[in-house]
């Protein structure tokens, strides 16, 4: 028997059913002409403790409230001892959360970098944070406390934000720094050469190389914990219908070129876009990467990582999906994982579903972090919450 509970007059129930969209694509329309667009947020709830009941996660996992009132929390870094960072590129600062007691909550949250405009990417190595917004890189010294001191700016020279300035980055098994660098614009012809790109930096002299192109917004990426092989999930262009672009998951390789602007998945031109200079656009796509896998178009990808080896579900790979602004039935606003079988993905499960029924929504997974023992942090930058997900 399903249980009718009402939040701010809009019935959710209990008892919710969903079905996977993560097969379901569309292929380029044949008429650019009769393409429709449009623009449909969905109605945003605010947060009420009650609400973690309606979410879902496997059978053996549990799901519980980590931490609320952080505001618009994006993306998460653990260390050994337990503290968590979480950036908040609206308020241009970083939190330092504690959970002294081991409780499973955090009770102690602190700011430890302020005024830092736009920072989103986040990562750790030898005793360091790292941070970047859409065009600095800095790192501070991690002290024992957890607080941060001696603040050093490496470069701030990346491309001009545009409309993607969500910068992510993680250091590699090479050692190296690894940043994404989204496309300016929703789908330009762009002016500079890092732009839809992911750039490798060389920690021994801060200087970066484009590492793979034809990315339009990687903003989530990882390697592979058995093969080191590296992936990451791409977003696709808006404004060209419900079901196109997909949504991607790309094996991204040295030199390579995934196909933006010109195509999308597996080599499928855009009809929409003119040719390049001096060549068309089916001989320039004849040269560049396929996807592995797609996904329904307008998800949003953004976190995405690897559960790690010795953890449940070690080897596959968890996706947030931030959910759609711009299809006319919204989709996305859940977490699900990519099953890799003999390492090489096959299929995508539902992992946290239960934010979005109908036209109303009161989450949008954004930052993702899997501790080595397979527990899962998920913020929702919608809400201001930080979830935990472990099994029982």
């Amino acid at each position: 028997m399903k249980r009718n509970i009402i939040f701010k007059g809009i019935p959710f129930f209990a008892a919710l059913t969903f079905f996977n969209l993560s097969a379901q694509r569309g292929t380029p329309p044949k008429d650019v002409t009769t393409i429709t667009h449009s623009t449909n947020y969905p109605q945003h709830l605010d947060f009420l403790p009650e609400m973690v009941n309606l979410l879902k996660v496997p059978e053996g996992w549990t799901v519980s409230i980590a931490a609320s009132g952080l505001g618009k929390p994006r993306m998460l870094y653990q260390t050994l001892n337990g503290h968590l960072y979480i950036t908040r590129r609206d308020t241009g600062d970083v939190l330092l959360l504690k959970d002294a007691d081991k409780d499973g909550r955090f009770e102690d949250i602190k700011t430890v970098v302020a005024e830092f405009k736009g920072v989103h990417g986040i990562t750790m190595k030898d005793g360091f944070l790292y941070l970047c917004n859409n065009n600095e890189l800095r790192r501070y010294k991690i002290n024992p406390d957890g607080m941060l001191s001696s603040k050093e700016m490496l470069f701030n020279d990346m491309p001009s934000a545009g409309q993607h300035p969500n910068r992510t980055m993680e250091f590699g098994p090479d050692g190296k720094l690894y940043i994404s660098i989204g496309t300016l614009c929703n789908d330009c012809k762009e002016s500079d050469r890092e732009a839809a790109t992911i750039v490798q930096i060389d920690p021994a002299n801060w200087e970066r190389t484009i590492f793979a192109s034809g990315l339009r917004n990687t903003i989530g990426f990882d390697w592979h914990p058995q093969t080191n092989e590296f992936w990451g999930m791409d977003n696709g262009g808006d404004a060209k219908g419900d079901d196109w672009p997909p949504e991607e998951l790309n094996n991204i390789k040295q030199g390579k070129n995934y196909g933006y602007p010109y195509a999308y998945a597996k080599k499928e031109i855009d009809k929409s876009r003119e040719d390049p200079a001096g060549d068309s656009k089916e001989k320039w796509v004849e040269t560049t990467e396929p996807s592995t896998m797609e996904f329904q178009a307008h998800m949003a990808p953004i976190g995405f990582q690897f559960f790690p080896t010795g953890s449940p579900y070690s080897g596959d790979a968890l996706v947030n999906w931030h959910g759609s602004w711009n299809r006319s039935k919204p989709v996305g606003f859940k977490v699900q994982k990519v099953k890799f079988l003999n390492n090489k993905p096959v299929a995508a499960e539902d992992f946290l579903t239960g934010f979005l029924k109908g036209k109303a929504r009161f989450g949008r997974p954004a930052g993702v972090f899997i501790t080595s023992s397979g527990t899962v942090l998920i913020s929702d930058d919608a809400n201001g919450v930080l979830y935990s997900i472990k099994q029982k």
